[in-house]
């Protein structure tokens, strides 16, 4: 009898750790799942599923009255307000560093689940400050 082929177990667009720091607004825990863990992040271009280096073009919100640029993070995809592009990436702390300080004079502000749940937001500069602790 020819094996079976194992169907793969979906993958999961969240983080519950990240989850869980939103829902008490702890800025620590918040900085632990950040470091040890992926991001939902929305994007305007998913990446070539045949080009591992193709992560696919993040999407950024910039406000028409100031021009303030922000970055907007999920704890997991269905957080993400339908308005939003449909496409998301789950990235990891190091891919979120690196982002964060080559857009670090662009980027005004992040957003974690800014349609709910649990909101939070931090600086660039914080975050960074954050992804660097050793855990």
């Amino acid at each position: 009898m020819a094996g079976k082929k194992r169907a793969k177990p979906p993958l999961e667009f969240r983080n519950t750790q990240l989850a869980d720091a939103l829902q008490t607004q702890d800025m620590a825990a918040l900085a632990f799942a950040l470091r040890h863990g992926p991001t939902v992040v929305p994007l305007m271009r998913p990446g070539q599923r045949d080009d591992p280096r193709d992560t696919g073009e993040v999407w950024t919100y910039r406000d028409p009255n100031t021009g303030d640029v922000a970055l907007l993070l999920f704890s997991d995809a269905a957080n993400k307000p339908a308005a939003l592009p449909p496409a998301v990436a789950l990235h990891s702390p190091t891919w979120l560093r690196s982002f964060l300080a080559a857009h670090e004079s662009e980027i005004t502000t992040v957003f974690f689940d800014i349609a709910g749940p649990h909101a939070m937001q931090a600086s660039p500069a914080d975050l960074l400050a954050a992804l660097a602790l050793e855990a």
